[in-house]
């Protein structure tokens, strides 16, 4: 399908609107009075490209998820390790590690990239660094589960991480590019519908799951699954390739990054309600501690089969391809903050779902609810910083965030799997589930919904 040389329809013309708005929010700073016509000339070009950058970044975000399904982090990876090691410590140790290099990145991330007029030929190079990874880890569990299942483990835990730290040091720049290429009035529905999207072939992929792994006996089922996944992963890189983005009409000059780590504290301390957000995200991060262990729990439990992770894998992928856009759609109208609570309360449901089964089928609602957190999660936890802040101070906002939540969203899978190993999986579960719902008390209760008029921010950020 052409997207070149068409006519701006209303639609069209809406989003120069829009992203005027966004773009000229310090209008009355004379220092922004000769930037005008570069505004509209950037308005204008992300306008004629809409309909191409929606459709090429829904082929980027749907196949990274069809591919990270393939090799979920909350049923197949944690099974797989299970296989290299009876330790629950190490089940925690993969989420971890990928966490900590997914999150603590990011500041560094934010202050590399901010003055970069465009941001794609970075996120495209990092892209690589997250994708091949997975192939390695195919490789190595090929080459090594068998033999020298410690040293697989091993790979297994640095790759991933790997491919979290490759993924967090680009989130600042990929999600700048996302907003400036997709109008605000777009970014729930863009996400919602992209997840939405990628889990749908997900569930297709989730029988390939249960067939692969009753099929090919250890090692070799998982072999396929990272090779697979692999494949589609680099599907979704094409797409990311394929983005239109224009220039930045204008960048904050380059800052060192000491400077840079120097203003964080103030932001904080100006900004209370954002300040507010992060105590209760991390509280909600906290309850998160037992996402890892529902399936190597079940499984202990109930003896699942093959077929049944495949099963419980569809489950969790088909609910997020359900509730992704109807997310989105109420993040849109009515603001990110409740879609947050939704997610956070769905978590705490399921904690308490795990504690109380009394056969495999339990298990079923248990990764129904799960996936109703992640697709909550996936939907509002970044869109809705974006309305925090500037234009100017996005990359440092979002940079921000998941520095400060990566410390919890690293140790509470390694908490959880102390806990289990200590005093059994039902107390972990239970302070788990204790964990997510004050998380959901606080965003309802304490944070108020952030989204504000043009005139609000302007005012913020003069």
């Amino acid at each position: 399908m052409a997207y070149i040389g068409y006519t701006i329809s209303d639609q069209e013309s809406h989003a120069v609107v829009i992203v005027l708005c966004s773009r000229m929010l310090a209008a009355d700073d004379p220092r922004q009075k000769g930037m005008h016509v570069a505004d509209t000339t950037f308005a204008r070009e992300v306008a004629r490209n809409l309909r191409w950058n929606f459709s090429v970044n829904l082929l980027d975000i749907s196949f990274i998820m069809l591919g990270l399904g393939l090799v979920s982090r909350e049923t197949v990876i944690p099974l797989l390790v299970s296989k290299l090691t009876p330790s629950t410590v190490a089940i925690g140790l993969v989420p971890a590690v990928y966490s900590l290099g997914m999150y603590l990145p990011q500041l560094v991330g934010a202050g590399f990239t901010a003055a970069m007029p465009r941001k794609k030929p970075f996120v495209v190079l990092a892209g690589i660094g997250e994708r091949l990874p997975y192939l390695l880890v195919g490789i190595a569990v090929a080459l090594l589960a068998e033999s020298f299942p410690t040293v697989a483990l091993g790979a297994v835990v640095l790759l991933i991480g790997f491919s979290g730290a490759s993924a967090g040091f680009a989130t600042p720049a990929w999600y700048d590019m996302i907003a400036k290429v997709i109008p605000v009035q777009r970014r729930g529905v863009f996400t919602g519908l992209g997840h939405g999207l990628g889990a749908l072939m997900g569930v297709v992929g989730a029988a390939g799951i249960g067939i692969i792994l009753e099929r090919w006996s250890y090692p070799t089922g998982f072999v396929i699954l990272f090779t697979l996944a692999f494949a589609m992963m680099i599907i979704s890189w094409i797409g990311l390739i394929l983005n239109r983005e224009p220039a930045s009409a204008s960048v904050p000059p380059p800052t060192p990054l000491i400077h840079y780590l120097r203003r964080l504290p103030a932001m904080l301390r100006s900004d209370h309600n954002f300040a507010r957000y992060v105590a209760a995200i991390a509280v909600v991060r906290g309850g998160a501690m037992a996402t890892g262990f529902f399936l190597v729990y079940g499984t202990e439990r109930f003896q699942l089969s093959g077929a049944t992770v495949g099963l419980l894998t569809g489950v969790l992928i088909g609910s997020q391809a359900l509730l992704n856009p109807l997310w989105g759609v109420l993040g849109d109208r009515h603001g990110h903050k409740l879609v947050l609570v939704g997610g956070a309360v769905a978590l705490a449901l399921s904690a308490i779902t795990a504690l109380l089964a009394a056969t495999w089928l339990w298990l079923v609602a248990v990764f129904l609810l799960l996936g109703a957190f992640l697709s909550a999660d996936t939907t509002s936890s970044l869109n809705i910083i974006l309305e925090f802040c500037s234009d100017e101070d996005r990359p440092t906002y979002i940079g921000l965030t998941n520095t400060l939540l990566a410390p919890v969203t690293a140790f509470a899978p390694l908490v959880g799997g102390w806990l289990a190993a200590w005093l059994g999986y039902p107390p972990m579960l239970t302070i788990a589930a204790l964990l997510a719902a004050v998380g959901a008390v606080l965003l309802a209760l304490w944070v108020r919904e952030p989204r504000r008029r043009p005139a609000e921010l302007s005012a913020r950020s003069t």
